[in-house]
């Protein structure tokens, strides 16, 4: 309740008859001050006139007015400098540690807004929100997208400033690691990291020209050299694998001269998969990236276009895989296993547009961080349930931009049952106050 109670002070979702303290005085609020959710007062600088009395200070919210009482803020001199102190319930005089009354507003939430908050919080349909947005104008849609997608920007470029930590600030390999971590397309992406961090890529380096060598580094430390890793009704093909045995042969070599310890291959998941997304296919067009040396920043940077940056990541895997999806598997029908143009698009979406970014935002680059908008705006929107529920409700869905700014919404916001830092939460809440503009 104590949430909502300040929601209602922070945007002003006040009644439509003139507010006064309990003792009668009346209350304007010229500004309800900056939210704090540190310690001290919920809100810094707000300006209340009390009767003809500026006042700039702190404002307080609680639920009752003896919880400043229970919080222990009668005690605590950061409190002194609150003005006013706002609770749904006043049961209590407030006093300063001096002794000195603070002047309260009672600021009740209608049992119907309680309600229909809870409807937004509690509602198993997606979105809960569905019934504002046909009213809301493309204005204020579109402009809450734009917001939306430059955090989920930040928050992208957060991840990949921690993966260039972690790999000794080598711009090359974080990249590498965020279109690793990417190649697991959603099933095996928290395993594609654990991967990316065990790689040696300066060791891997010494062998790039080499891609057999490179694909024994990749699988090795996947884990999926090890013959438990293989299903067992393919166990006895194994020993006539020539390139499954060839592989473990060089990865044996390279494990000794460079003390590699590789990840345990039950991080993988196949099951339910369709067989072109097993990471056994994905670690082979990986390698091949790795060996055509095709995938580094300055590539990137010097990109000319959509189209070059589709060239850059079009590969296919070693011949191998052409009749295999794992090793020693009944050979099937003759196919390149190459990356689709749907699967470059989500790479384009979730690896290129980030990384450039997160590289603008470390080198203070607007141009870069420019391109990462420039390129989203560039690729069709993406297609799955999150967006198609969007659209049900009438939002109109572009391009990438505007597809990445509604995961945002739906991941940070609406799993997370947070309607109150959302903008159509807001309007929802604003309308069944019945609040004014």
């Amino acid at each position: 309740m104590e949430d909502l109670v300040r929601y209602v002070w922070k945007h002003r979702l006040f009644p439509l008859t003139s507010l006064h303290t309990t003792d009668g005085q009346t209350v304007e609020v010229i500004h309800p001050g900056m939210e704090n959710r540190n310690d001290g007062p919920d809100f810094f600088n707000a300006k209340v006139k009390v009767n003809d009395t500026l006042w700039v200070g702190n404002v307080e919210i609680h639920t009752k007015s003896s919880d400043w009482y229970v919080h222990g803020h009668d005690t605590n001199k950061r409190y002194d400098s609150v003005v006013l102190h706002v609770a749904a319930e006043v049961n209590r005089e407030v006093m300063r540690t001096d002794g000195t009354p603070i002047p309260q507003l009672a600021l009740p939430v209608p049992a119907h807004v309680i309600s229909n908050y809870d409807e937004l919080r509690k509602a198993e349909h997606y979105p809960p929100c569905y019934r504002i947005i046909p009213e809301l104008s493309n204005l204020t849609l579109h402009s809450y997208m734009s917001a939306l997608l430059c955090e989920r920007l930040d928050l992208r470029a957060a991840q990949i400033t921690e993966r260039y930590e972690a790999h000794d600030k080598n711009w090359d390999d974080a990249l590498f690691a965020t279109l690793a971590r990417n190649f697991g397309f959603g099933t095996n992406g928290d395993a594609f990291d654990e991967w990316a961090r065990r790689m040696p890529f300066r060791a891997v380096d010494k062998h790039a020209d080499n891609l057999l060598q490179v694909e024994a580094f990749f699988f090795g430390q996947a884990g999926l050299l090890e013959e438990d890793s293989v299903p067992t009704y393919y166990q006895e093909a194994l020993a006539e694998d020539q390139y499954f045995q060839s592989l473990r042969r060089e990865y044996k070599f390279l494990a000794h001269k460079f003390d590699l310890r590789p990840m345990s291959y039950t991080a993988w998941r196949l099951l339910g998969m369709r067989p072109a997304n097993f990471p056994h296919v994905r670690l082979a067009q990986l390698a091949k990236l790795y060996h055509k040396r095709c995938i580094s920043v300055s590539q990137l940077l010097n990109a000319a276009d959509r189209k070059a940056l589709t060239e850059l990541l079009q590969v296919d895997a070693s011949e191998y895989w052409d009749t295999h999806y794992v090793f020693a598997s009944t050979a099937s029908a003759p196919m390149k296993k190459h990356v689709t143009d749907n699967a470059v698009t989500l790479l384009l979406i979730n690896s290129v547009a980030p990384f450039y970014y997160s590289y603008g935002l470390r080198k203070n680059s607007e141009q870069h961080m420019e391109q990462a908008v420039a390129l989203l705006e560039q690729l069709k929107a993406e297609n799955n349930y999150i967006i198609r529920g969007w659209m049900d409700c009438g939002i109109l869905v572009k391009n990438a931009a505007d597809s990445q700014a509604l995961i945002q919404l739906k991941k940070q916001y609406c799993d997370r049952r947070d309607c109150l830092r959302c903008r159509i939460g807001y309007e929802y809440l604003k309308k069944e106050f019945g609040v004014k503009g």
